[in-house]
């Protein structure tokens, strides 16, 4: 393992890959990644490479439409990387080592419109469905109306939950509220587990769009103190509740987004506890590098950071743009991905 890997893992963080690309996850678990994560766009690249035709092929076969060849797929994907973190998760007797599997993102779909209460119990049906039987996978649900709606109704039935697609305190304060009624049912809290994945470079992205008038020593530090925050209030929350296992955030979208920024500028300013999803290009990067990374997670922001963003971000403005851009974010790649086994279903029929 790399020096510069080796010293972020020692300053508390927990790495986990934001990938389940086979190769991927197997050099990164080399590299000390503990765990994984998966999405739609994660899936339809790598069936776009055509390493998983046969597999695809063996499923039309079957007789499934062109939906389900793509949510068999996806479980198969996400079942062959929970059995690499296998072990830690028996190691850490379920702390760690799971894989996360994102329902279907079409739920949100604007397109389809579905009511409050349909998407509500299609999470509930779905998040039954793919939990059942497994126990280092975790089932990704998004933080939207819905979405923490079932929250509460799929802890009780004993999954294991990443809330994910949080941008501010609000949503976060509504999904850890759900989730801690949901483990209130259950007849014991030894397997509890629930984290919170906040989003941090894609919040730089809108300030620097949407809001020129922060001054240019808080442009790029908004994700960050406000993840900082959202962590704050999670260590107070749970600590005062009897959990065996960590309940915890997750920072994603940590991969920079300018040229001129280190590739590990979140990763650094971050480190120290919870976990880092990382996309494969910032561990390699840090892999090569020679960074020492040191605990920074509780060190706030500057008084005048703060001050400006209190003054300025219009945090229900940004978690509403934000929200809508990661719905359609999720949501298109899975269309492509349906279309694409279409294709390859046409091309079986046509050889």
């Amino acid at each position: 393992m790399s020096h510069s890997l080796t010293s972020l893992i020692n300053s508390g963080t927990k790495l986990w890959l934001d990938s389940i690309d086979p190769e991927l996850v197997r050099t990164n678990r080399e590299l000390g990644a503990t765990g994984a994560t998966s999405n739609p766009i994660i899936v339809s690249n790598l069936i776009k490479t055509g390493r998983f035709d046969s597999e695809i092929n063996e499923v039309v076969k079957s007789g499934a439409d062109d939906s389900e060849v793509a949510w068999q797929i996806t479980d198969q994907m996400v079942k062959d990387a929970q059995s690499v973190f296998e072990n830690v998760w028996t190691e850490t007797q379920g702390n760690d080592g799971y894989v996360s599997f994102e329902l279907d993102p079409l739920i949100e779909d604007p397109e389809l419109d579905l009511p409050h209460d349909d998407r509500v119990a299609r999470y509930i049906e779905l998040g039954k469905k793919w939990s059942e039987g497994h126990t280092n996978r975790m089932i990704k649900v998004p933080a939207t109306p819905a979405g923490i709606d079932a929250l509460e109704e799929l802890v009780a039935m004993g999954a294991s939950l990443n809330v994910t697609l949080i941008f501010t305190a609000r949503q976060y304060e509504a999904a850890r509220e759900a989730c801690w009624r949901g483990a209130q049912r259950r007849e014991s809290l030894s397997h509890f587990k629930s984290v919170y994945s906040i989003f941090v470079s894609r919040i730089d992205v809108y300030t620097e769009q949407q809001l020129p008038v922060l001054q240019e020593e808080t442009q790029g530090q908004v994700g960050i103190a406000n993840a900082k925050s959202i962590w704050e209030s999670n260590q107070k929350f749970w600590s005062e509740k009897a959990c065996p296992l960590q309940q915890e955030m997750i920072f994603a979208s940590t991969g920079t987004k300018k040229p001129e920024d280190p590739k590990w500028k979140y990763v650094a300013a971050l480190a120290g506890s919870d976990i880092q999803t990382n996309p494969p290009s910032t561990n390699d990067a840090i892999a090569e590098s020679d960074v020492e990374f040191l605990r920074q997670i509780d060190l706030p922001a500057s008084e005048s950071v703060q001050k400006d963003i209190e003054a300025n971000v219009d945090f229900i403005q940004l978690e509403q743009v934000l929200m809508q851009e990661g719905i359609a974010k999720f949501a298109k790649p899975q269309q492509e991905l349906i279309a694409l086994i279409g294709e390859k279903r046409a091309a079986i029929t046509i050889s």
